[in-house]
């Protein structure tokens, strides 16, 4: 479950170092965003829409969510990475890690800096797989755990068949291979580097509601510690490759 997560973290921070080669160290702090604004989110449905299936109330505000992420990832790489693309790489990764601090800092300003319980939507109840011995815990799962899996799986393989078998794919792959060359065959790079970002601002959201889900409470810092384990798990695969970081 932990691993699923951390390698949609790691999509994000892979995605943009294989075309940028550049760290995005406000990638953490993205999925904490996503988290606290999708409680927001379910919060105000709750509120205006009493009546609504909680399954369906997450649904929306994960949506809601994962476009703020979006939207959030485009602005981080327009203001503070644009101009750095040919800076020494020193330059962008001291400007990532101050958005760190200032996502930081504005999400403990709207959200306060005292941890918030996250809705349990999906049932937490444990169900034991192995029945242990004294020598050996039992191993045990939750529906919550088992949907993270199974959901961080459907996104990895959707993300691999977008790269490989598409028109987008393929413009980041040129991007990432040659920039002067792809824009003398057709590609934007500014446009497939702003969508890089967005996709990684998805992944982060969709992370940021796993993580929440499963710990019951997001906060201010959430995103941090697991950044950096993304970030590891990211250089381990060989980062700027999609399926190691996987």
């Amino acid at each position: 479950m932990l691993g699923s997560i951390y390698a949609l973290i790691a999509l994000g921070y892979t995605m943009v170092y294989g075309i940028l080669r550049i760290i995005n160290f406000a990638h953490g702090d993205i999925l904490m965003v996503g988290a606290l604004t999708t409680l927001s989110a379910i919060n105000a449905l709750n509120s205006t829409f009493p009546h609504m299936p909680l399954l369906l109330q997450l649904g929306v505000a994960l949506m809601i969510a994962m476009a703020v992420c979006a939207l959030l990832a485009m602005a981080v790489e327009r203001f503070a990475y644009r101009r750095l693309r040919n800076a020494p790489r020193l330059a962008p990764l001291i400007s990532g890690i101050g958005v760190s601090v200032l996502l930081q800092t504005v999400a403990m300003i709207i959200w306060t800096r005292n941890p918030l319980m996250f809705p349990q939507i999906l049932p937490m109840d444990p169900i034991t797989v192995t029945s242990g011995s004294e020598m050996h815990p039992p191993a045990i799962v939750t529906v919550t755990g088992i949907v993270t899996v199974a959901l961080a799986l459907a996104v990895m393989t959707g993300l691999w068949l977008l790269v490989e078998y598409t028109r987008l794919g393929r413009g980041m792959r040129a991007v990432a291979e040659n920039p002067r060359v792809a824009t003398l065959m057709g590609v934007n790079p500014n446009a497939i580097i702003t969508l890089t970002f967005a996709i990684g601002g998805v992944f982060a959201a969709l992370a940021g509601v796993m993580m929440a889900s499963n710990y019951g409470n997001a906060s201010f810092s959430m995103g941090f510690l697991p950044g950096i384990k993304a970030f590891t798990a990211a250089v381990l695969g060989g980062i700027g490759n999609i399926r190691g970081a996987m």
